[in-house]
């Protein structure tokens, strides 16, 4: 059984998969820089405890952070319990990813897994759109090349940025009722409206110029912890994959066995 691990800023998602690379169980944390080694090590017990997975089965591991205090603490705290070596996705660990960017080796290792998961396992070009704490929208070519992308300021970071600099607007959970129109009749919903809908919108229109730069129509992908809630929202029709980062690691790992 192969672990992989995904530390995001806001989450940390593990997934292990068995030998027929069936996904056994996938599981979330709160992404902590403060947790030390042994309390990751008694949290991945836990987790295994809880989906019935004995860390005797768990035979190699594969690792993307963008988050290094924790990785510092997390791969030490896996090999402790599991007794294999963790792979970290990072310059010197085969991608199989033809990186065809500025500055190859600065792309981040959650991108590049998200990126090789897209390759496996759709037809190309895709557009993958990640929502998380950041906004992040990736292109991969038909010749299975990532050539690029947008970042911008994800759902959570717009929210909090609004509390913080504004002296009327409060803090608000993005989650809860679907929104049933773009006009809000009160602050909440105005700004759950432009936070959720604007989004979207984005997501659509930048959808459509990534497709006219790269002159064909391409399999959009959406993953990450806003997905969800912005599917719905958006005129685009594309794939939810949740756990495609999790794929991709998987490849990564296979590729460096």
């Amino acid at each position: 059984m192969i672990l992989t691990i995904d530390v995001g800023n806001t989450n940390t998602q593990f997934g292990a998969f068995d030998d027929d690379e069936k996904l056994v169980f996938e599981s979330r944390i709160a992404t902590n820089n403060f947790r030390m080694e042994d309390e990751y090590a008694v949290m991945l017990k836990d987790i295994f405890s809880l989906y019935s997975v004995n860390a005797g089965d768990i035979t190699g591991a594969v690792m993307s952070s963008v988050v290094p205090p924790v990785t510092l603490q997390l791969k030490p705290a896996v090999e402790k319990v599991c007794a294999c070596r963790v792979k970290t996705v990072g310059p010197g660990l085969k991608t199989g990813l033809n990186i065809k960017i500025d500055e190859p080796a600065a792309l981040g290792a959650d991108l590049a897994a998200v990126a090789v998961g897209a390759k496996e396992k759709y037809p190309l070009p895709a557009v993958v759109i990640d929502l998380g704490t950041a906004t992040k929208i990736l292109a991969v070519d038909k010749s299975g090349a990532f050539i690029g992308g947008i970042i911008a300021p994800g759902v959570k970071i717009s929210a909090e940025a609004l509390a913080a600099k504004t002296a009327a607007l409060p803090l608000i959970g993005v989650s809860g009722e679907p929104l049933k129109k773009v006009i809000g009749t009160n602050t909440i919903d105005c700004m759950r409206s432009g936070l959720l809908n604007g989004t979207a919108f984005m997501l659509d229109g930048m959808i459509k110029s990534f497709e006219s730069e790269i002159g064909e129509k391409c399999t959009v992908i959406a993953t990450g912890g806003f997905s969800s809630a912005i599917k719905p929202l958006c005129k685009t029709d594309f794939i939810l994959d949740e756990n495609l980062i999790l794929t991709g690691l998987l490849e990564i790992y296979k590729k460096n066995r």
